[in-house]
């Protein structure tokens, strides 16, 4: 089968299991997932899309999002996008919606809300993450090529190209307070290109000529941080100016006065104030993994894992990105990744400590690769997080990887990553460091053996207790017609079943909620927050 009717099949085959196209209120798509807006949530049909080869999981979080993995994703949304269209265009006339339909609409929203239990900081970083996660693709693809523009450099090859892929890597981050602007105003719900506008006053030339609490201003002072503090206050400007200005005026009136007033508190404010915490964060990650390399590395390895459980994780973006900008690379993203390192050694020692369990090890077998490459979700949610302590043994290894490559900064081998989002195997094209490409590898690679090992060691030793082990060593294979209907593992009759919801909630499962995006080392650029355990 040729890939596109590949995808659209894969397309075709999701949207009458999500109410059709009526019933989808809108489409995106992160680094592994397909985020819809729901109409009516109930006429959803969970089990049946966790059938489809393609999905390695559901998660439901603000958007219904359906784990389809890195690229697929990217191939499969714009079928997706098509096919809705042309349902919506088809679709008979629908009947009038009367009151008591509607009231019985709302008490599920409402009911559904509640139940996610969105706290203020946690909607606050879902927006933070909104905002940076649209530029991970371009952070990968720029950063990928400076990685290859420093080897050529390094070697003398092609001299007369490297100046040009010098160019390619560097005219984004040269301009990437703009986009955060555009989507950060966009996120809080101002106009997007007003908020561009603003951030674009930080990455002028012209802004050299300026001074500012005495000190003469430089182009980017600021950052990203800056650009998102000035694209915040541009919203709350233009919300203003349209609650009080004359709508005869407001075309002329509510942009002129938005961008003068967020710009000179940019210029006169904000990029002072944010150039001074973005290089007091730059100061302190090098102090920290200077000093304190292996302990702060074994730290952040091992606690990574439940920062993405309680979506703290998306905190951390800003910060890496922060980093990259003033440094050229993110030193905590090699550390963060072992995480997904003690993830996949969790996993294997489950293969091994299991081997009467022919559901699991197939899990297992089948989501081991996307670990490997940093897409941790189906390890973590079909295997270590249900069962209980192999989720704590596998940030055990992630803390003694994370210790190891801290341990290398701590005596001068700096490990960097030029991008955020990925992780695992596929964070190689993206590492630098300052002692050259090929020591740098080294220690990553070293870093991710070490986590390999101590999660097994870990897991195979310490993951299990008798009753669990009693428990879970036997057969719990379905009948051969159930694995023909199903197309692979996933939850079983010997699986735990919450009588509320009626979802899965033991291994083979991957129902869960989900804090966002992005999230390395253990489940990409957007993890789930929580998912029930088994101690």
């Amino acid at each position: 089968m040729a890939t596109e009717d590949k995808n659209r099949a894969t397309a075709a085959a999701i949207l009458p299991l999500v109410g059709g196209a009526a019933n989808v209120s809108s489409i995106a798509h992160c680094m592994t997932r397909l985020r819809l807006g729901l109409h009516d949530r109930s006429l959803v049909d969970d089990e049946a899309l966790k059938a489809l080869p393609a999905v390695m999981g559901v998660v439901e979080d603000d958007t219904y999002q359906i784990v389809l993995g890195p690229g697929t994703v990217a191939r499969v949304t714009p079928e997706f996008e098509q096919l809705v269209e042309e349902g919506r265009e088809t679709a008979p006339p629908q009947a009038a919606v009367s009151s008591d339909d509607l009231a019985a609409q709302g008490a599920a929203i409402k009911a559904q809300q509640k139940a996610k239990n969105a706290t203020p900081f946690k909607l606050f970083l879902r927006k933070i993450a909104n905002i940076f996660v649209p530029l991970i693709p371009a952070l990968i693809g720029c950063g990928i090529i400076a990685g290859l523009n420093g080897l050529l450099v390094n070697l003398g090859w092609l001299p007369a190209v490297t100046p040009a892929l010098a160019a390619m890597a560097s005219g984004f981050m040269a301009l990437i307070a703009v986009f955060v602007g555009y989507n950060t105003a966009k996120e809080f719900g101002g106009t997007p290109i007003l908020g561009g506008a603003v951030a674009a006053i930080i990455v002028f030339p012209g802004v050299a000529n300026i001074d500012a609490f005495g000190q003469t201003l430089s182009p980017g002072q600021g950052g990203v941080l800056g650009a998102l503090g000035a694209a915040v206050l541009a919203v709350y400007v233009e919300k203003w100016c349209r609650r009080w200005v004359p709508e005869a005026l407001d075309v002329l009136v509510t942009p002129t006065l938005t961008v003068l007033i967020s710009g000179l508190a940019a210029i006169f404010g904000l990029m002072y104030v944010a150039g001074e915490i973005s290089s007091a964060i730059g100061t302190f990650a090098d102090w920290l993994l200077s000093n304190g390399g292996a302990g702060a590395g074994f730290v952040l390895g091992g606690l990574f894992l439940p920062l993405v459980m309680l979506g703290l994780h998306q905190a951390l973006i800003p910060i890496h990105t922060t980093l990259i900008e003033q440094q050229g690379y993110t030193v905590l993203l090699p550390i963060l990744a072992m995480a997904g390192a003690g993830q996949v050694g969790a996993a294997m020692a489950v293969y091994f400590r299991l081997p009467r369990n022919e559901s699991i090890r197939r899990t297992i077998k089948s989501a081991l690769p996307a670990g490997l490459l940093g897409v941790g979700e189906p390890l973590i949610y079909g295997v270590s997080l249900p069962l209980g302590r192999p989720f704590i043994t596998a940030c055990v290894g992630g803390a003694f990887g994370g210790g190891f490559v801290g341990l290398f900064n701590q005596l001068g081998d700096t490990v960097g990553s030029t991008a955020i989002g990925p992780s695992g195997w596929a964070l190689f094209p993206l590492l630098d460091g300052n002692h050259g490409l090929g020591s740098t590898i080294a220690i990553y690679g070293a870093g991710l053996l070490v986590g390999y090992v101590a999660g097994f060691l870990a897991t195979y030793f310490f993951g299990f207790s008798k009753d669990l082990l009693t428990e879970f060593n036997v057969s719990q294979d379905p009948a051969p017609s159930t694995v023909a209907a199903t197309g692979g593992p996933h939850p079983t009759p010997d699986t735990d079943v919450d009588t509320n919801t009626g979802r899965a909630n033991g291994p083979g499962s991957t129902d869960s909620t989900d804090s966002g995006p992005t999230d390395p080392g253990s489940t990409g650029p957007d993890s789930p927050e929580k998912a029930p355990a088994r101690v």
